[in-house]
């Protein structure tokens, strides 16, 4: 495995961890009925971002395709837990951040 696709492994396993435990921690705020969209928001990325990383370790040939959906799902899951204070949101906008940004380059650069 090339050093790209080490480090889009490792950016989507971070982003699948913080994005179940920001799901969680979610679920413990004081006002969960008004956390449901980040939470699940943080599920769905959690759950594409798990499959990408499937797909990234098979070198499938559909992996780009997935990235892509990866991608907009990261940005939307980054976009919605900034608009919370909590750390753990915070610190999931950033995993996704991350994870997209590794996406993006390494989209179209493998074969």
């Amino acid at each position: 495995m090339d050093t790209q696709t080490q480090q889009l492994s490792v950016k989507l396993a971070d982003c699948v961890a913080a994005c179940n435990h920001c799901a969680t921690a979610c679920l413990e705020e004081d006002n969960v009925k008004m956390m449901a969209s980040c939470i699940r928001t943080d599920l769905d990325c959690a759950a594409i971002c798990s499959t990408a990383l499937g797909f990234v370790n098979r070198q499938s040939q559909f992996t780009d395709d997935l990235l892509r959906q990866c991608i907009e799902i990261c940005n939307a899951c980054e976009k919605e837990c900034r608009q919370h204070d909590h750390d753990h949101c915070q610190a999931c906008a950033d995993a996704c951040q991350a994870c997209a940004k590794a996406c993006e380059n390494y989209v179209g650069t493998h074969v």
